[in-house]
């Protein structure tokens, strides 16, 4: 049965002088990869933890912390790494779900976690490795030849939570080695790549399609800390990236940056990730980048890409091969070509999608049926396999009798010039229902009139989804991910501070 430590081991006795990992720390090689997994393990051990035990962890992007991964995965313990702004009830919350044993903790983090036993993430590691710290030969037991699935949880990964409680998603060992090798033959991912991912280790985004798909073609993960708009393309360069992923409005945040000099002074050759705007062609011309798009969930893997050299005005991609994609509609019946409903993925291998939801049969009976996972995603497909992604069942707003998708709001107010990020979201009418509503970040040294905000979703949109209040303000509030705590803009609503059209 592969694993995640299976495959580190052949990769450490192989290639042990490669580069697997670069931080702001340095470079770290497989082989002392593999040498600092070994100190955690038995760090670890001597902790008492053992197979079967949860060990939350609440760090930062490090290499320190992916040793600390894998030496769990070697040990058939549960990885639970924690999103690093948890704090109170929340961090409760989280370490209740997961039924943590142990806790670790990078030394700023340490204050948060009251109440449970702490280990500082150092202490468990110990020293980085020195450059002569020789490949191990493999260990027993952990073959790198595909046999039968490995279907033990291995990681619990937590949803967002950016509209409700977070879940855990329970993700089993081949989960973990088969979307970091989809991921890769998806993507033409290479042996000499350096991916650059910018988004935390507690995200699908770094974990699974960063670190496991680096780890699949030999390559290189570059882990930074955090997305930052004005330091990105020096962060690229300096990590001599060959490929980066967006999420989110990091991308828009990107494009709307007045353009440099060095626009293509880098050598990325692709970048990943969702959404595709529709001037996606023109940053591509500006940057020197092909941009390629994917439709994805950590609760069931990833199972639609862009084909290479292919994109749908539109659609998020076309389904792979090693997954199932239906489009349902409310009474469960699949829908027609192009015919909007909920997206439902199924892998055609067991382990692809989620295991279900650690610690909540009653989500996991709700959500995982027959081997279907229910995204909670609306979308169309069309005969050919082309996915396309239409937002969230639960980010929608009903006005009216209309049902008003939040992205589709999103996308429209966000292609006025001057706006930088937009957030959509409804709010109680007299009318009953909802009005719309959205909060509006200007482009930096740009001014966005309320007013002007409304006629542009006027002009470019049907009537029923243009805004009755608008709020321009000077940030969203969002998870490390980069996505919008809806949930932070619901509980602020209508203000002092908002516009309203009607009153106008």
């Amino acid at each position: 049965m592969t694993t995640l430590a299976g495959l580190l081991a052949a990769a450490a006795a192989e290639d042990g002088d490669r580069v697997f990992l670069r931080t702001a720390d340095g470079d770290t090689t497989y082989a002392q990869l593999l040498a600092w997994s070994d100190a955690a393990e038995r760090s670890l051990r001597g902790l008492g933890v053992g197979a079967g035990d949860a060990v939350a962890v609440l760090a930062g992007n490090s290499a320190e912390q992916v040793a600390l991964w894998f030496a769990l995965n070697r040990m058939r313990a549960l990885h639970a790494p924690l999103n690093t702004a948890l704090s109170g009830p929340r961090l409760a919350h989280a370490l209740r779900v997961s039924a943590a044993r142990l806790v670790v903790a990078d030394p700023a983090l340490a204050p948060v976690v009251e109440g449970v036993d702490v280990v500082h993430l150092r202490d468990v590691t110990g020293p980085r490795p020195d450059a002569g710290t020789p490949g191990a030969a493999k260990v027993p037991g952990t073959a790198t030849a595909a046999r039968t699935p490995d279907l033990a949880t291995a990681t619990l990964l937590f949803t967002s939570g950016t509209t409700g409680p977070s879940k855990a998603c329970a993700l089993s060992h081949h989960y973990l080695v088969r979307a970091g090798q989809i991921h890769a033959a998806a993507l033409g991912l290479r042996r000499d790549d350096v991916l650059y991912c910018p988004f935390p280790l507690f995200h699908i985004d770094a974990a699974t399609l960063t670190v496991s798909a680096a780890l699949a073609v030999r390559a290189t993960a570059a882990l930074d800390v955090r997305f930052s708009a004005s330091g990105f393309w020096t962060q690229v360069r300096a990590m001599r990236a060959t490929v980066f992923n967006f999420m989110g409005a990091t991308l828009t945040i990107l494009w709307k940056r007045d353009p440099e000099p060095g626009d293509r002074d880098h050598r990325v050759r692709l970048a990943w990730g969702v959404p595709m705007p529709e001037w996606a062609p023109a940053f591509e011309e500006r940057f020197g980048v092909p941009l390629r798009q994917v439709y994805g969930l950590t609760d069931a893997g990833v199972p639609v890409y862009d084909p290479p050299g292919e994109r749908r005005p539109g659609a998020a991609g076309r389904v792979v091969a090693e997954y199932e994609v239906r489009v349902v509609r409310p009474d469960g019946a699949d829908a027609g070509p192009g015919e909007q409903g909920e997206i439902l993925v199924r892998g055609r291998e067991p382990g692809l999608v989620m295991n279900g939801y650690h610690g909540d049969p009653d989500a996991t009976a709700r959500t995982l049926v027959d081997g279907w996972v229910r995204t909670g995603d609306l979308g169309a497909l069309d005969a050919d396999g082309w996915l396309t992604f239409h937002g969230r069942l639960s980010d929608s707003i009903r006005r009216r009798g209309e049902n008003i998708s939040c992205f589709e709001v999103e996308e429209v107010v966000g292609s006025h010039p001057d706006v930088l990020e937009v957030a959509a979201l409804g709010v109680p009418s007299e009318l009953t229902e909802e009005d719309v509503m959205v909060f509006v970040v200007p482009r930096p040294g740009r001014t966005v009139p309320p007013q002007d905000v409304r006629e542009h979703a006027l002009a470019h949109g049907p009537a029923y989804m243009a805004p009755r209040y608008v709020e321009v303000v000077a940030a969203l509030p969002k998870t490390p991910t980069e996505k919008v705590e809806k949930v932070a803009l619901a509980a602020r609503g209508v203000g002092p501070l908002t516009w309203d059209a009607q009153r106008s």
